[in-house]
């Protein structure tokens, strides 16, 4: 072990040319740091669960096709209607599966989708169910 006993009282040093470091930068120095940068951040994703897409039967469908069919006749009575369907995800394969309740705007043939007066859409390809009260007074289960 080293004698400092002849430095210990000397007074302590103060650059004349270089400004003195506050005490946030000198602590920043020794902080610890990411070494792999989105690394946290790509765990994360590889973990998150996606579900695959369910192919509606051709009974299913049928139905579907004729609810839009009923909500294009009342469309203008603007009915409340509940959604279930599909939503890719942006990142990876597959995606999941919300429910959008709102009055039913318009439904725009050419996009194919369901546009509600709140200005969210829904396209028609990725609708697995559909229901709403103007639906259940007009459709029986194919008794109509």
């Amino acid at each position: 072990m080293k004698d400092y006993s002849r430095i210990i009282n000397l007074p302590h040093h103060v650059s004349q040319s270089h400004p003195q470091m506050s005490v946030a930068d000198r602590a920043a120095q020794f902080s610890s740091f990411a070494a792999l940068k989105g690394h946290g951040e790509a765990i994360e994703e590889a973990a998150r669960v996606t579900q695959g897409k369910v192919e509606l039967t051709e009974d299913e469908q049928a139905e579907l096709d004729v609810k839009l069919g009923i909500l294009g006749g009342v469309l203008q009575q603007k009915p409340q209607i509940t959604v279930t369907y599909f939503k890719p995800d942006e990142v990876k394969s597959g995606g999941s599966y919300l429910k959008k309740t709102g009055r039913l705007a318009k439904i725009d043939y050419y996009r194919r989708e369901l546009v509600f007066e709140d200005g969210a859409s829904v396209a028609v390809d990725c609708i697995t169910e559909l229901f709403g009260e103007a639906l259940d007074r007009l459709y029986d289960g194919g008794n109509y």
